[in-house]
Order: structure tokens, then C-alpha cells, then sequence
């Protein structure tokens, strides 16, 4: 039977629509930073809606939730966070929500403890940084997604497994760049102690200028203490992560004759067209990063 004059139009309309016209029934899950974010895409699939609250290059420690944030995750079926008191803004945050399902990722992770400042002995909450809590994070994904969306169980569990395969393959050449340096010079000089995870899987030995970026960052001892250590242990470069000013690495540098060997990359993910979009990227530049400036003066 030929269409209608009516019916032709109705098929036009709908042809011109926007895929997001025929998604509004989609799993919507809100997460509180963009690392966590890229994970959970992989995991979930294209199926599902992934947003993250706070948006790439934000530092998400003191981060301040607007009203715009609570409207966006208001409609949300599922909340994933970090935990381990990384953000530290986020229990009011989702009481605000209501009702809404959330799940912390960091459940099952053994943390390393904080050494030194106002949270020494508490958990440091960096845990993604390092292969096997990133691993622990897949799968409470997994399990999170599983508890709001059971018919897809099977797809989430087939992701999961295949995102783990990458990322345990994506380990071992970066522990090699690392592993060709003498081993005087593997150590990691940080502005912010967040990279505690990452250190041990790569074999580096740690300094940084604070542990955590919701502390007191940059103060005169904290850049005297690891200008000590740099001279002691004539450390070759210094680095800091994206989110927070470069300038007291960048005073170590100068005052102990190390190079700033650039930026490194923790709390926050960049825009599509950026250096890191994605997890594994953000892995990848940054041990890259400390590969190359610990052997740029060898």
C-alpha cells in the first residue's frame, strides 16, 4: 500500500530528529569526575548515558556543585563516585538527589596510607592510578550498572572483561619505558602526592611537595623538604599533575638544578581534542611524561 501524503511527512519528521529523540528511555548514569566517567563508557556501552558533574581539567577535590549540576543529575538512575574522602563535596551533593542509586567504586580496594599532613594514615583516594584497584573499579562498575539494569548483565560483564584485558595489556610496555632507566634516577617528584598507585607499579620511588590537594599546598617547608630530597637523592626532574599551578615544582627545579620535566596527569581527563580524552591516554602521557623527563639529562 503507498504511503500517505500524511504518513510521508511523519517518516520526514522523524528521519530530521535527533538520535537523543529516541534515547530518552536510556540508562543515564552521573558520575563525579570525568576518569571515572571514561570508565564507566566502557563498561556500559554505547547504550547508556555517561555524564560527569564535574567537567575535563577541573580539580575535583574542593570542587563546588552549582544548582546547574544537581538539575543535570537530577533525572539520573545511577550515581558512581570515588570515595576514600576525594570528594569531599559529594554526600551533600547526593543527598540532594534524593533517592538515586550510587555505588563506590573504591569498595574492595586495599589503600595505601597517606604519610605526612593534616590526613597522614588516612586512605590515599588515588586508587585508579594503579592497575589493580583500576581493575576492582571495573568491576564494581559492572556491578553497579548490573543492580539498576539486570537484563543487560551479560553486556556489562562482556565489557568489563574485555576493558580489563586492555588495561592489563596496556602495563606492561609502560612499566618497560620505566624499568630502562637506571635505577638512581626512578624516582617520582610530585606537587601533589597522588600518584602513590602509579609509583608502585612502575617501580618508582616517591617524593612529593603535599599529599593530597585539599591540604595546604606549596608551603615553604613542604618546597624546602623536597628540595632536601631532590639534592640527597639527585633526582633529575620534577613533574606536577594538570590541575593545580606548576609554579613550586617549577622553584624546586630551579633551586636544586633538576628540570621540570613537565606535566603529569591525574584527577581529570582532557577535552576530545586534548592530550588525555581517555583513561588509558591518561596513563600512557603520563608515564610517558616521567620516562622521558627522568632520562632527558642522562
Amino acid at each position: 500500500m503507498p504511503l500517505t501524503r500524511r504518513a510521508l511527512l511523519l517518516t520526514a519528521a522523524l528521519t530530521l530528529l535527533p538520535l537523543s529523540a529516541f534515547a530518552e528511555d536510556r540508562l543515564k548514569v552521573v558520575t563525579t569526575f570525568t576518569v571515572i566517567a571514561d570508565m564507566a563508557r566502557n563498561v556500559a556501552g554505547e547504550g547508556v548515558e555517561v555524564v560527569s558533574v564535574t567537567k575535563p581539567g577541573a580539580e575535583i577535590h574542593g570542587y563546588e556543585p552549582t544548582p546547574q549540576d544537581i538539575v543535570a543529575a537530577s533525572d539520573a538512575d545511577l550515581v558512581l563516585w570515588n570515595g576514600m574522602n576525594l570528594e569531599v563535596w559529594f554526600e551533600q551533593f547526593l543527598a540532594n538527589l534524593g533517592e538515586v542509586p550510587s555505588a563506590t567504586l573504591s569498595d574492595g580496594v586495599e589503600p595505601i596510607a597517606i604519610s605526612a599532613g593534616n590526613y597522614e594514615g588516612r586512605p590515599n583516594p588515588h586508587a585508579w592510578m594503579g592497575l589493580g584497584p583500576a581493575l576492582i573499579y571495573v568491576d564494581n562498575i559492572a556491578k553497579a550498572l548490573t543492580s539498576v539494569d539486570p537484563d543487560n548483565a551479560s553486556i556489562y560483564a562482556a565489557n568489563a572483561e574485555a576493558y580489563k584485558a586492555k588495561l592489563t595489556a596496556a602495563l606492561g610496555p609502560l612499566q618497560a619505558q620505566i624499568a630502562a632507566l637506571p635505577e638512581d634516577r626512578r624516582w617520582l617528584v610530585t606537587c601533589e602526592g597522588a600518584f602513590s598507585y602509579l609509583a608502585r607499579d612502575l617501580g618508582l620511588q616517591e617524593l612529593y611537595l603535599w599529599p593530597i590537594n585539599a591540604d595546604q599546598q606549596g608551603s615553604p617547608r613542604q618546597v624546602q623538604a623536597v628540595i632536601d630530597g631532590v639534592r640527597t637523592h639527585q633526582i633529575p626532574a620534577v613533574f606536577c599533575e594538570s590541575t593545580v599551578s606548576s609554579d613550586p615544582a617549577e622553584q624546586v627545579a630551579r633551586e636544586t638544578g633538576a628540570a621540570f620535566g613537565g606535566v603529569l596527569y591525574v584527577d581529570s581527563l582532557s577535552d576530545g581534542d586534548g592530550p588525555v580524552p581517555t583513561y588509558l591516554d591518561l596513563l600512557r602521557v603520563t608515564t610517558e611524561t616521567i620516562a622521558k623527563g627522568l632520562a632527558a639529562t642522562e
